[in-house]
């Protein structure tokens, strides 16, 4: 099967599972618009085809899946709206639309934001079909990569270091942890719902997760440089203009797109004990080095 219709099953899966989990009842329904705006706003839902991918290659039933599918495009989700915010990156456009806090206001958005990292929570929490156990993994490998140690301190790292020099090592560093961890954490939560992983496997599979996640964001700051406006979602050279630390500009364009070739390879090599059972997993790693937006 093509990437693309891979991509469009887990995607239709996980959306039919997110429209059931926000109760439209409530005192003030922009809030849940507003999640719900955010949420359906165009997503590639990478890091839940991801769950669903890894569960399905280590023989799991993606029932078990679907809640911790849902769970990580909520934290994605509400880190996107608030990295969108004037006080972070202040972008107007999010995917080729309105950013949260323009489409409503600033208030709304952080509170949107507040309410999508709760609701992760939640689904994990009250699923019918995870153990108690799995229930506590899956809450411990969440809040470690979505937190202090794991995305919230990548963009901490990435405000502060703006306009400054950065060597390599420090700007993987950085999006090891900003983008990076949430990959990851959708990758052992995949095995985790499986309930059939062993330790070589979840090392193999990090590794696999880690050079996806840097590939990732290298091939981001390329589009930045070659990508089309109206395909990406933001203005071209909009990380140049605000003088933000990308690859092409620590290593050159060329440098950079070598570096995605490395990554690449290092993904497909991680794979190798799977064999063809990760067939979808290599289909994924190819899509993130060779996709337009």
């Amino acid at each position: 099967m093509e990437i693309q219709s891979l991509l469009n099953q887990y995607s239709e899966r996980v959306d039919s599972y997110l429209k059931t989990c926000i109760v439209q009842k409530s005192i003030d329904p922009i809030l849940q618009e507003s999640m719900l705006y955010s949420l359906f706003n165009g997503g590639k839902r990478v890091r839940p085809t991801l769950v669903y991918m890894v569960n399905t290659m280590l023989g799991g039933e993606m029932s078990y899946a679907d809640s911790v599918a849902a769970a990580i495009e909520c934290i994605h989700s509400y880190s996107l709206v608030h990295d969108d915010l004037p006080a972070m990156d202040d972008d107007d456009l999010r995917r080729g639309k309105p950013t949260c806090h323009i489409a409503y206001n600033e208030a709304t958005a952080i509170l949107a934001g507040d309410a999508l990292q709760s609701l992760a929570f939640e689904l994990i929490a009250v699923d019918k079909y995870l153990s108690a156990d799995a229930k506590v993994q899956l809450v411990k490998e969440i809040s470690i990569a979505s937190g202090y140690q794991g995305m919230a301190v990548g963009q901490s790292f990435d405000l502060r270091n703006v306009g400054k020099p950065l060597t390599i090592a420090q700007l993987e560093t950085m999006h090891q942890h900003k983008t990076g961890a949430l990959l990851k954490c959708s990758v052992i939560m995949g095995a985790i719902t499986s309930g059939k992983a062993d330790q070589d496997q979840l090392i193999a599979l990090t590794d696999y997760a880690r050079a996806i996640g840097l590939a990732f964001q290298v091939q981001d700051d390329i589009l930045d440089i070659e990508g089309d406006s109206t395909v990406i979602g933001k203005p071209q050279g909009s990380d140049m203009a605000q003088n933000k630390p990308t690859y092409p500009a620590l290593l050159g364009l060329e440098g950079a797109k070598l570096k995605l070739q490395q990554l690449h390879e290092d993904a497909k090599q991680a794979l190798a004990p799977f064999g063809s059972e990760a067939s979808e997993l290599k289909a994924l790693a190819d899509f993130i080095v060779h996709r337009d937006h």
